[in-house]
C-alpha cells in the first residue's frame, strides 16, 4: 500500500515542483523551505536538538498553530523545561507558530511524506512523542514512527465529511495507517464516529473536546499597534471579513456595495484567507469602484478611512475582530467547508457564517442551539444580518454575548489533553 500511496504522491506533486521552485525566495501558502521539505535542516538547528529528544508539535497552519500554542502553554506550565519543536507546511502556519511558541528549540517545515525525507527527519530530530494536529495523517511517516517505536497522538482530532468519503474509498488499507497512531484525542462525537468506522481502535478513541475554545483574548482589547486604526474608524460600523476565499470576495464586494447604500459611513475590512491573494482582491476592488488601503499602509499620520480595509497582515485577523460592529467569517459561502467562528466570540461580536460549514459542523451547531441565527444562505440574507446591527446595537450585543456563552461552556479540551499526552512523555 506504502509503495503504491508514494507513487501516487509523487504524480501529485509532480505539477506543482516548477511552482514550488520559483516560489523558493517569495512568500506563498509553502514559500521558502524545499530543502527542509526533504528534511536537510540548518546544522544550527540540528547542534541544538542534539540529544533532548523534543516533544514534536506539528500544526499544518494558522488554525492547528493556534491549538498547538494553547496546548503548549498548558503542557509546558505542567512540564517546565520540555523540549519542543514545531512543524507547519505552510509558511503562514510557521510565523503564527513562532510567534505563538516561542518556547520552541526550533521551528521547520514538515517533510515530504516519502520514505527517505521522513526517515532522515526522525533520525535527526530523534523525538520521543510526536503530536499530529486535527486531520494530518501521513502513511509513510507514521510507519517510519512505528518502526522508530516514537507514539503519535492525534490531538483534536478531527473528520470532515469529505476527508471521510475519501478514506472509505481506501478503508481496508486505511486501518492500518490509523493502527499506527497511539491515540486520538477527538473534537467532538461525530469526529469519534468517523474514526472509528475508518477503523481506529475503540480503546484508543476518546473525546476531549475542541481546544479552540480555550483559547484566550488579549486583556487589552485595542493593543499599540491597532490603536491608530481603532481611533480612524471613530464611531463608525465596521463590518470585519475575515478569512474569505477566491468566488467569496465578489460576493462580499456586492453585498458591501448593498451596504453602505443605507449605512453610507460603514467601512469593510476584508481579509483574505491566503496574504498572497491580497493583490487579486485589490483588483476585485478597483473594478468594483471601491477606494480601499492595505492594513500595512495605514499609520499614525493618517487622517481619514477609504471604505476598505484589506489585511495584508499577519497575526492580527482576532484583534481586528475587536474593531467590529458585525463579523462574517469566510470559507462559508462558497463550498471550502468554513473557518474558526470562535475568535470573533472571544470578543462578544455577532457572528455571521454561510451554509457551508463542513469542516467546522460542530462548532457552528453549538452557535446555532443558542438560539441565535448566525447563518446566513446567501448575499440577501447577509446584507440584511449586517444592517440589523449597524442599526440596532442591542440586538448586536446580545448575540455577541450569546456567541460568549458557547465559548465559555465548551472549554476544558486543553485540559483533558494534556493530561492524555502527559502518559507518553
Amino acid at each position: 500500500m506504502r509503495t503504491l500511496y508514494s507513487i501516487g504522491l509523487f504524480f501529485a506533486l509532480l505539477p506543482s515542483l516548477p511552482r514550488l521552485l520559483r516560489r523558493m525566495d517569495r512568500s506563498g501558502p509553502f514559500g521558502l523551505g524545499l530543502p527542509e521539505r526533504l528534511a536537510r535542516y540548518p546544522e544550527a538547528l540540528t547542534v541544538r536538538l542534539h540529544g533532548k529528544h523534543p516533544l514534536w508539535l506539528h500544526s499544518v497552519s494558522v488554525g492547528e498553530a493556534v491549538v498547538g500554542s494553547i496546548l503548549v502553554s498548558r503542557l509546558l506550565a505542567r512540564r517546565p523545561g520540555l523540549p519542543l519543536v514545531v512543524s507547519t507546511v505552510t509558511a503562514t502556519g510557521r510565523k503564527v507558530a513562532e510567534e505563538r511558541i516561542p518556547q520552541a528549540e526550533g521551528y521547520f517545515y514538515f517533510p515530504l511524506d516519502f520514505p527517505r525525507p521522513v526517515t532522515r527527519a526522525l533520525t535527526t530530530i530523534a523525538p520521543r512523542l510526536v503530536l499530529l494536529t486535527e486531520g494530518e495523517i501521513w502513511p509513510n511517516f507514521l510507519e517510519a514512527c512505528h518502526l522508530r517505536r516514537t507514539p503519535v497522538l492525534l490531538i483534536n482530532g478531527r473528520v470532515s465529511r469529505r476527508s471521510f468519503r475519501r478514506y472509505q474509498v481506501v478503508k481496508p488499507l486505511f486501518r492500518r495507517v490509523l493502527d499506527r497512531i497511539a491515540f486520538f484525542c477527538m473534537q467532538g462525537e461525530v469526529d469519534a464516529e468517523r474514526i472509528l468506522a475508518l477503523g481506529a481502535d475503540p480503546d484508543r478513541v476518546v473525546v476531549t473536546g475542541n481546544i479552540k475554545y480555550d483559547d484566550e483574548a488579549p486583556n487589552e482589547q485595542f493593543p499599540g499597534h491597532l490603536a491608530s486604526v481603532a481611533r480612524l474608524m471613530n464611531g463608525r460600523p465596521v463590518w470585519v471579513a475575515g478569512s474569505t476565499h477566491r468566488g467569496e470576495e465578489g460576493l462580499i464586494v456586492q453585498a458591501f456595495r448593498e451596504v453602505r447604500r443605507e449605512a453610507p459611513e460603514a467601512i469593510l475590512v476584508l481579509a483574505p484567507r491566503h496574504p498572497e491573494r491580497v493583490p487579486e482582491v485589490e483588483m476585485l476592488l478597483q473594478q468594483a469602484g471601491f477606494p480601499f488601503v492595505r492594513r500595512s499602509q495605514l499609520g499614525e499620520g493618517d487622517s481619514e478611512l477609504p471604505p476598505v480595509i484589506v489585511v495584508d497582515t499577519m497575526g492580527e485577523l482576532g484583534q481586528l475582530y475587536g474593531l467590529a460592529t458585525v463579523v462574517f467569517v469566510g470559507g462559508s459561502l462558497v463550498p471550502m467547508g468554513g473557518h474558526n467562528i470562535l475568535e470573533p466570540a472571544r470578543y462578544r461580536r455577532p457572528i455571521l457564517f454561510g451554509p457551508y460549514m463542513d469542516n467546522f459542523a460542530e462548532v457552528a451547531e453549538a452557535f446555532l442551539v443558542e438560539g441565535m441565527p448566525h447563518q446566513v444562505r446567501d448575499t440577501s440574507e447577509l446584507v440584511a444580518r449586517v444592517l440589523e446591527f449597524f442599526r440596532d446595537p442591542a440586538a448586536a450585543s446580545q448575540m455577541g454575548e450569546a456567541a460568549h456563552r458557547v465559548l465559555i461552556r465548551n472549554r476544558g479540551a486543553a485540559e483533558r489533553t494534556v493530561t492524555l499526552v502527559e502518559r507518553y512523555l
